[in-house]
């Protein structure tokens, strides 16, 4: 059981030595680095979302209709690992090309890395509910996966820009080309790791599952639906505010070395992650998810105040506050999303994890993305802002409506449908003891080894 465990974290911390660069520094790297402008930046990082509207749910149907001896979600970690990391690698190439050349390039490259992902990221998420039946061993494996995830998350952003100046000796494109060269090996042996380790143990259907059979399982899914519109304003917010991170501690802080150790703070996250199925089972899922969204919100406007009061302290203990609670708000979606599973199953007799999965994580993280990634591009735009030079006081009001102000609103949003989970989690007893009873009466299908 252990071993299942260790493998799921390292499915996430996989995907996040890529992703987790993308995330915290593409903005940055695209116009500090590679020389696109803002609006090019921000357009390519809101098309390649957009991209992700037609990808995810097509991944979800190719996850459906999958058969292997290996089961339906784990043999994708064998087939797309190697594609996504040559792709994660080109993302951050710079080659000498000119004018629309090279907003082509890298639209291209980080559009085939955004599909890549979804595909590799949406397995991650749909095995779980192939895994385990136990409700409460998902959230643990959810544990897991989160701490994978926090872990990468701190080993890139103590190391990266590091090991950028450090490779690039001067040259920061050649740094950032020679950084993810090492992510992307690391990250294809942990892909094969998992591919290894886990099992899909859980009863599957003989026969696969149709578009049509997908939609019935999404019609009418209304826990489902609460974790879609959750999860994509809380990726907008949580995005939004990191992407915006480096510009706001060297423009505005005037504390370029804190970068680093900012986003590093990230791995606070794990002090609600790790008592997740501790509070879950004294509280609910309702109110743990709540509770997060609603801290990472509060946390907004400390981190607020401390600019108004240009205390650099009071800002960091917001920031750190910020992540702390986004533990809870991050994990919460992911377990959910299984127990969603069984909900269209039990609704409608369809077991369609890989479209419900492909959709409420992939494509709510990557649209959601996007946005965040793309919005503060253009609000630094409309503010004025240009790159390495000192900032305009108005553009240092784009630079702070980016950091803080966008994740407040996009946090409190989120918050508001998960008011409304309680009563489907208190109907997940009953659903559970009639799906075994119906699973019973079925010869199982299990993957082999």
């Amino acid at each position: 059981m252990l071993r299942r465990r260790l493998s799921y974290a390292a499915s996430e911390v996989a995907g996040q030595l890529v992703f987790c660069v993308i995330s915290f520094y593409l903005l940055k790297f695209y116009t500090d680095v590679y020389g696109l402008s803002t609006v090019a930046a921000g357009f390519i990082l809101l098309a390649t979302r957009v991209l992700d509207a037609i990808d995810a749910p097509l991944w979800g149907v190719v996850f459906d209709k999958t058969k292997s001896r290996w089961g339906r979600s784990r043999p994708w970690f064998l087939w797309l690992s190697g594609p996504f990391a040559l792709f994660g690698v080109l993302t951050f190439a710079t080659p000498k090309l000119g004018g629309m050349a090279k907003v082509a390039y890298a639209a291209v490259t980080y559009g085939c890395c955004s599909v890549l992902y979804t595909g590799i990221n949406t397995p991650v998420t749909s095995i779980l509910a192939n895994l385990t039946n136990d409700s409460g061993e998902r959230v643990t494996l959810t544990t897991f996966r989160m701490f994978g995830s926090k872990f990468a998350v701190l080993f890139v952003n103590l190391t990266v820009l590091g090991m950028v100046a450090r490779l690039g000796r001067g040259n920061d494109q050649r740094g950032f080309l020679l950084t993810m060269l090492l992510y992307a090996a690391c990250s294809l042996a942990l892909y094969l790791l998992a591919f290894r380790n886990l099992k899909e143990t859980v009863a599957m259907e003989r026969r696969s599952i149709t578009l049509r059979d997908s939609l019935r399982a999404v019609r009418g899914n209304r826990p489902w639906l609460i974790i879609v519109v959750s999860s994509f304003f809380f990726w907008i917010a949580f995005i939004a505010r990191i992407s915006t991170a480096p510009y706001f501690f060297e423009y505005v802080l005037h504390r370029k070395g804190l970068v680093p150790l900012a986003n590093s703070l990230d791995f606070l996250s794990l002090g609600t992650v790790m008592f997740l199925p501790y509070l879950c089972a004294k509280t609910s899922k309702r109110d743990v998810w709540m509770a997060g969204l609603v801290g990472c919100a509060a946390a907004q406007l400390l981190t607020g105040l401390g600019v108004l009061m240009g205390s650099v302290a009071v800002v960091i203990t917001g920031w750190a506050l910020g992540f702390f609670a986004s533990g809870a708000a991050m994990a919460m979606p992911f377990s959910l999303l299984s127990d969603s599973v069984d909900y269209g199953e039990w609704r409608c007799g369809v077991r369609a994890q890989g479209f419900l999965t492909a959709i409420g994580a992939a494509f709510c993280l990557k649209a959601g993305s996007g946005l965040g990634g793309a919005l503060p591009a253009w609000i630094l735009h409309a503010f004025g802002y240009v790159p390495n030079v000192e900032q305009t006081a108005r553009s240092m009001t784009g630079i702070v409506l980016s950091l803080v102000w966008l994740p407040a609103i996009s946090y409190a949003i989120a918050a508001v449908p998960v008011f409304f989970y309680g009563r489907y989690e208190r109907m997940e007893s009953l659903m559970r003891s009639e799906l075994e009873a119906r699973r019973a009466m079925v010869t199982p299908v299990r993957a082999s080894s």
